[in-house]
């Protein structure tokens, strides 16, 4: 049960604006998760680490980093396979 409870405080971050991801993460807090984890992969990656930053310093002050991880993902694409770095940045009340 903690697990799916766990995958539902996922924010995948993509080309949207960086407003549009750190007011979901607002609201995943507000609705009593105590663990948000922000996802991004490719050049959304310091978009990801933007709204980590925009959350805790200007929205939470109360949230810390719990964890960070980083690796690589092999995506099909039209050329054949590509890697693509990816991130998890796990923020905690």
């Amino acid at each position: 049960m903690a697990e799916a409870k766990q995958t539902e405080n996922v924010v995948y971050v993509g080309n949207k604006p960086v407003m549009n991801y750190v007011l979901a993460a607002i609201t995943q807090f507000n609705e009593g998760a105590n663990t948000v984890t922000i996802k991004a992969r490719g050049k959304a990656i310091s978009r990801a680490v933007d709204v980590a930053e925009i959350l805790r310093n200007r929205f939470m002050q109360n949230l810390n980093v719990q964890n960070i991880a980083i690796g690589t993902e092999q995506v099909q694409g039209e050329s054949g396979t590509a890697n693509v770095s990816t991130i998890e940045i796990t923020l905690s009340k």
